[in-house]
Parts: structure tokens; sequence; C-alpha cells
């Protein structure tokens, strides 16, 4: 959803991207529930467990509460749909639904691709899912629309259908889950159905609590979609309108949105083989410190250069999406937080005292819940986005402290503390100049100024950790 902003933004006003972020929000959700931390079970078991019972076990785990979960949402759709103003439209919560319960069976098979070390297969397949899914939105929205809306007697204007308006952006990724769960059929062919009552039982123990805390992290991430809806003073329409601009600035945070996602899928079968080396600890913290200077350095590639971002949300068509342009330092900031807390989260992971990453996430959740119910009627979405900060900081902090106590790694908290004020300074002293002067060419000129400062320092001050790279190695000589 966050690669389909631009398009989505130029052609819809802010109240019905706020609906299309809601309905991504509701997938994101139910994707916790559906898969209630099974993929992480996964990695966890098969250090125990022969590969392919874990996997017989928790895809047939999976496969039977879909259907179950899918049946119970199906049957109130237009009930749901009309509890979230969306004009009676219940075929959009089918939509959402069959997404979910597609992605869901993939789940495992992407997993059974990382746990074999098969990036390019992995890579492609989603790849071709992102293509199809955009592809499909263009075709149906930048084509087939518009030669309907100008009468067209065309087989595009013929494939159109007015009423269904916003749910084009959900069929187009419902049709890419059902060509990506075809792509993995070669690595369910090995796949019995088996249930094994000891095992689950283990398995369900062990994942159980990342329900919570998969289910919190969602709160955090989402609920301020359903809670600027339900808490924003004025009409239902300005709430909508709201939800849109707060949904699309939020998807400027995207570099460090889809670093923080990359990692994680390779971290976490990484941090679980690694585990049992010497030096596990030591590695855990050298890649924190890289972790944390390269999301400051995604903070700065956005907030130095918002003046050309804001085209990313189709301002030109929506001027007012740019008027949440503000909150997106402080998004940046939260999503660094909420990456150092995923790195962090590895503590729980290992020493299965998965309940108390449930404690910290929920804890999380209630300083969101808290923070939006009670601001965003007098401060509209910046509240939101306080709530955001504030959030994953806490988290954060907690998780940190606890680490301490049950697994210490010994972070190099100061230097990655460093970076990031740094960072933020840079930030500011960019806004400062942004201020004062009217010429783009000179802010701009300043933001790749401070942009390879940042760099050079990075360059001094990691030079032992960088060399190690074998990418970087030809460059230091030349200093």
């Amino acid at each position: 959803s966050d690669l389909l902003t631009p398009i989505l933004t130029s052609i819809y006003a802010p109240a019905a991207f706020g609906d299309i972020s809601l309905l991504f929000a509701i997938a994101a959700f139910l994707n916790i529930i559906y898969t209630y931390g099974m993929e992480t079970s996964y990695f966890r078991f098969n250090q125990i467990e022969q590969e392919s019972k874990v996997f017989n076990n928790a895809f047939s785990s999976l496969l039977l509460t879909t259907i179950v979960f899918s049946t119970l949402l199906i049957l109130p759709a237009g009930l749901i749909a009309s509890y979230l103003s969306l004009d009676g439209h219940k075929e959009y919560i089918l939509y959402v639904v069959g997404i979910v319960a597609l992605d869901t069976l993939a789940v495992l098979p992407f997993s059974k691709l990382r746990h074999e070390g098969r990036p390019r297969k992995f890579a492609f397949i989603k790849i071709t899912n992102i293509l199809i899914n955009v592809l499909l939105v263009m075709f149906f929205l930048q084509i087939c629309k518009p030669a309907f809306e100008k009468g067209e007697a065309s087989i595009f204007s013929n494939l159109y259908n007015p009423t269904i308006g916003i749910g084009y952006v959900f069929l187009s990724q419902l049709i890419a889950s059902g060509c990506t769960l075809l792509l993995l059929i070669k690595e369910l062919k090995t796949y019995q159905f088996n249930i094994d009552l000891k095992l689950f039982k283990e398995i369900f123990i062990y994942s159980s609590p990342l329900i919570i805390v998969g289910f919190g992290g969602m709160i955090n991430e989402t609920i301020d979609r359903f809670m600027i809806i339900q808490r924003f003073s004025g009409s239902i329409e300005a709430a909508k309108e709201a939800n849109g601009i707060y949904s699309a600035n939020n998807k400027l945070a995207i570099l460090i949105v889809i670093f923080i996602q990359t990692f994680r899928m390779g971290a976490e079968p990484f941090f679980f083989k690694t585990s049992s080396k010497e030096d596990a600890k030591i590695t855990y913290a050298r890649i924190m410190n890289l972790f944390v200077i390269a999301c400051c350095g995604c903070f700065l590639g956005v907030v130095l250069f918002l003046d050309i971002w804001k085209y990313f949300m189709g301002v030109q068509k929506h001027p007012s999406y740019a008027d949440g342009l503000f909150i997106v330092p402080i998004l940046m900031i939260s999503k660094i937080f909420l990456g150092i807390y995923y790195n962090l989260s590895i503590w729980y992971k290992l020493t299965n005292k998965n309940t108390m990453g449930a404690i910290i996430t929920m804890i999380g959740a209630g300083v969101t819940i808290v923070i939006n119910y009670f601001f965003i009627p007098s401060m509209g979405y910046l509240a939101c986005a306080i709530a955001n900060l504030s959030c994953y900081g806490i988290m954060m902090l907690i998780s940190y402290w606890l680490g301490n106590k049950y697994y210490p790694i010994p972070y190099q908290w100061l230097k990655s503390t460093a970076y990031i004020v740094f960072a933020y300074i840079l930030y500011l002293i960019h806004a400062f100049y942004r201020g004062q002067l009217s010429e783009l060419y000179m802010i701009h000129f300043i933001g790749i100024g401070l942009s390879i400062l940042f760099i050079a320092v990075v360059m001094i001050v990691e030079k032992e950790e960088l060399k190690k790279i074998p990418l970087l190695q030809k460059i230091y000589p030349k200093f």
C-alpha cells in the first residue's frame, strides 16, 4: 500500500484516501489475528524439531483457523461496513478478508524460503506481488476509470464500474495475493495435513504471547486511523479528510518502514541461528549500531528533502495533503524508535519470555490510545504523531531495561543516541534555513551538504567497523 500512495493520492481526495487507509488498517489488524505468531514459532521450533514436522503442524493450524476466521467475518460483512461509515459497501470487507486469508496461507511458504536461504525466489515473488498489484491499480484507475468518465465506447470503459469505486484498490491486491500463493505452490508440494497435539501445544504456548505483541503493535500503528474518525472535532467528512492527510504523510516514512521490514525478514532467522555462537551478543550489538546509522540516514533522506517528497502524495491535484508535512519528522523519529525496539526484542524471543514482550507492547498500546483519545479533539492528527513517538519511545526504553536484566547485550547506546541527536540537529538546521530562504535550489543544496556531513562523520567514527564491509574496503585507503 505504501508504493501505491503516489497513484492513489493523485486520484482520490483526502476523504476517499482516508477510507482506503482505514481498510488497510483493518487488514493489518486481521493479519495479526490470522497468523497468531506462527512465523516466529516456525523459526524457533526448527532449532529443536524436524522442519517438515513443524511446517506441517503450523500450516495445518493456519489453514483451519483461516477458514473459521474468514467465515466469522464474511457473515456480518454488511454490518461491519455500516459501522465503518463505508456507505454499505460490504464487498470492501469481503475483499479485505480474501486478501488476509490468502496472505496468511503464504506466510509459512515464505518462511520456508527464508529458512532455507533462498532470497532470490523470495524477492522475486514479493516483487511480482507488488508489480501485479501496482499495474492492476494503474490499469483500473488510470486507464479504465478515465475512459469511462469520458464516455468512451471501448473495452476499457466497459471494465470499469463506478459503484465499486475504491474497491478496485483491494480487488487488485486480492488478485496479486492469489498469484503469490500460486507461485509458492512448490513450497507446499510436500505438505501433509497433520496436527501433533503435543507439538502444537508447545508451539501455541510459545506463540500465544506473540499474538498480543503483534496485536499491540497493530494498535500502535493503526488505531489512530479509527480514532481520528471517532474523536475528530467536526463532521464525518472532515474527519475522513484529516485521516487521509495524516495517512498520506505517514507514508512518507516509507524509507525507514521498508528498511525495517526488510531487516526483520532477514534478521529474525539470523538471530535464532546465531544465538548458539559465543560471540552472538557482540554480533547483535554491532548490528544494532549499523541499523541505527542506516535509519538516521533514511531520516535525513526524507526530512531534508520534504519539498521533493511531498509530490509523492499528489499535492499537485490535492494541495491539502501538504498541510500535514510538519508531522513527518516526528513520525520518522518514532519509526527509528520502533526499529530499535524490534532489534531489542530478540532478548525475550531467545529466552522464551514472550509474555514480557506482550506486556511491553500493551503498555505502548495503552499510551497510544490514551494520548489519541484525549488530544485528537484539540490537536487533530498532530496528537496521533505525538502518540506514535511516545509509544515507541517508552517501549524501546522498557525493552532495553528488561533486556539488560534477562539477556544483557553490550549495545553502544551512547553512540546510537548521539547519531539520532546529531541527525535531528541537522534537520533543525535545515528547517531554520528552509524558513529563511525562498529559493528551492538553495534549500536543496543545504540539504545535500548536511547529508554529506552526516555521511562523513559516520565514515570517520565507524572507520574500523565499515572497513570490514567488502564494498567499502577500497574507499578508505583514499582518505
